[in-house]
């Protein structure tokens, strides 16, 4: 059971390395100085509301490559899964394998969930904005999709002012 709290606006964000669909490896420190960074957890690869999430942000990839900002999306999904729902939906961003949920663990959305009384691990969909300094610059602790990446968009606008 993990009591990881969510990096609070204004902290570092925790540095990871994990492997990724296309790149083979993402390392949150080769953005440092040069991107915003979209972090976005989500539960599972090819589902409803993580498939309309992900197809969300890669029709707004324009708007956010504008603004000098790259999307990553988490899952505790395997490389190949990603391999297949990033081809299936044409994903212009890296998605990163964190099987053994321990990024997960550092950004506090590895938790209990409950369904049909049935108690298990999971990941809460929650995102991390990470300014170019390597600072969680906003945090969206729990993710309703609809209309998630027109927030997360004008809020990485607002780094920019």
């Amino acid at each position: 059971m993990s009591d990881t709290v969510m990096p609070a606006v204004g902290k570092r964000a925790p540095a990871f390395t994990l492997p990724a669909v296309p790149e083979g490896k993402v390392r949150l420190s080769q953005y440092k100085g040069e991107k915003n960074v979209v972090l976005y957890f989500y539960p599972r690869d090819n589902t409803p509301g993580c498939t309309t999430e992900a197809c969300d942000f890669r029709d707004n990839m324009a708007r956010l490559n504008k603004l000098n900002t790259v999307v990553l999306g988490v899952s505790t999904d395997s490389v190949a899964s990603h391999d297949k729902f990033a081809a299936k939906f044409e994903l212009p961003f890296p998605l990163l394998a964190d099987e053994d949920h321990a990024v997960c663990e550092k950004y506090g959305v590895w938790v209990e969930k409950n369904n049909y009384g049935k108690k298990y691990m999971g990941i809460q969909r929650a995102t991390f904005l990470i300014d170019k300094q390597g600072k969680v610059a906003a945090v969206w602790p729990k993710v309703k999709v609809a209309g998630h990446v027109d927030e997360v968009a004008a809020a990485v606008a607002e780094l920019k002012a």
